[in-house]
């Protein structure tokens, strides 16, 4: 990553604060990466992941009690947490010439760092100080912006998919080998290069009937005789910039191969669409007359897609939305906003779990994942709420045992093409 390149994230950050600050006339903005928070009775604690808002300022991984201050026409200043401990490594201020463009103070949770501040300084992350004046707004008005990516986050999340894809297809090789959820989680680990504590978001690794759970949490031990499907979706970390990747990969090329090889097609198409001034709940609209599509010809409904629309049977197989921003929170902050002031715009009954109801702008990065899952549950109440729904069960049945489908890229959005950070990573790896 250049020096170039963050410097100029820097500028654009200190420019939208500094709108802030004269919006809500502020004199100064305090943001606090979070504290250590522990499990109850026990002197371990949670996974530590710093208040994105926080993180974007700089070129690595903060930890807790550290804190950026910002003051118009100044340097910001970062606070580092001094510590004197012998229970832990050492935490020194990380070199590098990011440091030109700040002012950098070492303080013990004791010093009272603070006491210089103006009056008028908000608070942004966990646990605000008594210091700070409440500024309500502020948290919006800012998550806003976060959408529009800087060159340089562009180029950590790009980075973060290399990482991301090298792992999938680690993780590919573990199953195609016979290996178990867990294996196959160690394979994607090792090839990403991170432990688990540093994915972006816990790894989904799933095996035949396992594919059918969305946010599938468990990896078991145990090999599989007969495994037929790997659903992976798994992701790394870039400098606090997450990818968020799934790959549906088959053992036998049969008529489920099929199935995935045209929902991957139907992705790429949808991929190509996503470009600035669409509404993303249209696209999401077109996803569902996809699946329609794809219902219809492989036979699982011999309803036509106006009918299975009218019906809702596209939503059995592909109960979620078609994707989310991407940054440095997996699901991203400010999907359903649409202005500095915080004005949601929800998503609708048609698609209650959609996470981004925004029209695309250039240099949002998001992600495009349509499934197709054979969920029991979906499928029973289908069967008891719908007449004359149209569905082959016995085909259904046939499919249950592979469970489903989802195939998720991450895109940069342009105004005539889209970037493509996860098939371009796949592409350099072939």
């Amino acid at each position: 990553m250049t020096t170039r390149l963050y410097q100029e994230h820097l500028s654009t950050l200190i420019q939208r604060y500094e709108e802030a600050m004269s919006y809500f006339a502020l004199d100064a903005i305090v943001l606090a990466s979070g504290e250590k928070e522990y499990y109850f009775q026990d002197d371990h604690t949670f996974p530590f992941h710093a208040y994105s808002g926080a993180q974007q300022w700089l070129p690595f991984t903060l930890n807790a009690e550290t804190y950026i201050v910002l003051q118009t026409s100044q340097k910001p200043t970062l606070v580092w947490p001094l510590r004197d401990d012998f229970w832990h490594a050492p935490n020194p201020v990380p070199s590098g010439d990011w440091q030109q463009s700040w002012q950098i103070i070492e303080a013990r949770k004791t010093d009272t760092w603070f006491d210089s501040l103006p009056k008028k300084t908000a608070w942004l992350g966990p646990k605000p100080m008594a210091f700070s004046v409440p500024c309500d707004g502020l948290k919006a008005y800012v998550d806003y912006s976060k959408a529009i990516k800087t060159p340089y986050e562009i180029e950590a999340t790009r980075r973060a998919s290399v990482r991301a894809v090298q792992g999938h297809l680690a993780a590919k090789e573990a199953f195609l080998s016979g290996a178990s959820e867990l294996d196959i989680h160690f394979a994607f680990l090792q090839a990403s290069q991170q432990t688990a504590n540093q994915e972006p978001y816990p790894g989904i690794v799933g095996l035949n009937e396992h594919a059918a759970v969305l946010h599938y949490e468990h990896k078991s031990i145990e090999s599989l005789p007969t495994s037929r499907t790997l659903l992976i979706d798994a992701g790394a970390n870039e400098q606090g910039y997450a990818s968020d990747i799934t790959r549906t990969f088959t053992r036998y090329d049969d008529d489920f191969s099929a199935l995935v090889n045209d929902l991957d097609g139907m992705e790429q198409k949808l991929c190509q669409q996503a470009l600035s001034g669409v509404a993303f709940k249209d696209l999401h609209h077109t996803t569902i007359k996809g699946i329609a599509q794809l219902l219809l010809d492989h036979k699982i409904c011999a309803l036509s897609v106006e009918e299975q629309l009218e019906k809702r049977i596209p939503q059995v197989f592909f109960p979620h939305g078609l994707g989310h921003l991407l940054g440095l929170q997996v699901h991203d902050v400010g999907g359903h906003q649409i202005d500095k002031n915080g004005t949601l715009s929800k998503p609708d009954d048609s698609a209650p779990f959609l996470r981004l109801t925004r029209t695309l702008e250039e240099n949002m990065i998001i992600t495009i994942e349509p499934g197709l899952y054979f969920i029991p549950m979906l499928i029973e109440k289908m069967t008891a709420e719908i007449p004359c729904h149209g569905c082959d069960l016995n085909k259904i049945q046939h499919f249950m045992p592979y469970g489903g489908i989802r195939v998720e890229d991450n895109l940069v959005v342009k105004n005539t093409h889209t970037d493509n950070l996860t098939r371009e990573a796949f592409k350099k790896q072939s």
